[in-house]
């Protein structure tokens, strides 16, 4: 029986931490629409964060690079796509320092890919379409003790991935300039929540405290980051795409931040209670280590913009987001041992190549 989907949407890096809760939300938030989840399934990328929304009937998942333009290009060709949300990149500034050619490859080539094969298929009729591109706000730089990142701010990126992302920016907007391709961007705040992979602070943090494992800080710990729930950031992908004005920018935060050392003592004292230790057992973990090279000291998102012209705004404090996280961790632990194992990386093989 043939459906007519309203709308066909590309999500590239949909089966990544943020990505998955943003192809969640639109498949089931959007039964009209068609939903094709494109990624490459690297280390971070891992199919089981949706084998709950698999086997709907609206979603496909695409394994694919955006590195390879011809691959791309059919896409968009076979699947008459109306809309893009554009998350697949490499995102971990460590290892942008070990080799940062890969960012490049993957954050701007892949990029200018997914904007020629935009522009090619969509051609002059660009009513109903949209390019949607997630970027972060550290392409802003570094901040002092005060002051917040708006829309405006200079671009002034410090590490490998984020001067990336910052080209990748400026490509989006170059191709809403020269080409009128219909383009929105949000850069937004550190993201937690379920689902994350265990390399970034709050996982990583989580899995070494159930093993009595180090908890390494960099330098002194006093790196500010604006923490936001991840699954309010897919709300406001949702009504970015929905709702933004075309050419404009939106930031995206959670009005939350935190000092590293902070986080993680708080974490500590949440992970106690959960586990049913004397409430200091886990902070006794916390190592500090070398600091990395170009460690921005803070950054502080103003979300007024996104705020006022759509009505978003954050629906759950850190408080309440970090005990949702540690109640999904402690519940999830065949998950976790999953990625931390390699084992997640068979789920696609079991899935998708069995005959």
């Amino acid at each position: 029986m043939f459906f007519y989907y309203m709308k066909s949407l590309l999500i590239t890096g949909g089966a990544g931490f943020i990505g998955s809760h943003v192809v969640r939300r639109m498949v089931n938030n959007y039964p009209e629409y068609k939903i094709y989840n494109l990624d490459k399934l690297t280390y971070a990328g891992n199919l089981e964060n949706l084998k709950d929304i698999e086997a709907k009937p609206n979603y496909e998942f695409i394994k694919g690079d955006i590195q390879d333009f011809d691959f791309v290009n059919k896409i968009f060709q076979d699947k008459n796509l109306d809309g893009v949300i554009h998350l697949a990149a490499e995102s971990h500034v460590d290892r942008s320092i070990t080799n940062p050619l890969e960012f490049v490859m993957t954050n701007v080539v892949g990029t200018v890919n997914l904007l020629n094969a935009a522009k090619n298929h969509w051609g002059i009729d660009l009513s109903d379409k949209r390019f949607y591109h997630v970027s972060t706000d550290e392409v802003y730089g570094a901040l002092g003790e005060v002051g917040l990142f708006t829309e405006d701010t200079k671009y002034d990126p410090h590490s490998p991935y984020s001067a990336s992302k910052a080209s990748s920016d400026h490509f989006v907007r170059a191709y809403y300039d020269t080409y009128g391709l219909p383009v929105v961007i949000s850069n937004c705040s550190n993201n937690y929540g379920s689902h994350h992979f265990p390399e970034k602070l709050i996982p990583l943090c989580i899995h070494n405290i159930k093993n009595n494992k180090p908890l390494p800080i960099y330098g002194d710990g006093k790196y500010t980051r604006d923490w936001l729930f991840v699954e309010d950031h897919a709300r406001a992908i949702d009504d970015v795409f929905h709702k933004g004005k075309l050419g404009e920018t939106y930031n995206i935060g959670g009005f939350n931040e935190w000092q590293n050392i902070d986080l993680v003592k708080l974490l500590c004292d949440v992970m106690d209670e959960k586990l049913g230790q004397e409430v200091g057992t886990s902070q006794k973990l916390i190592t500090f280590v070398k600091d990395r090279p170009g460690h921005d000291l803070r950054y502080a998102i103003d979300a007024s913009k996104i705020e006022s012209e759509l009505g978003w705004r954050p629906s759950v404090n850190f408080e309440q987001g970090l005990e949702k996280t540690v109640a999904w961790y402690l519940a999830n632990d065949e998950w976790l041992n999953n990625v931390t194992s390699g084992n997640y990386q068979d789920y696609y093989s079991k899935q998708y190549q069995s005959s």
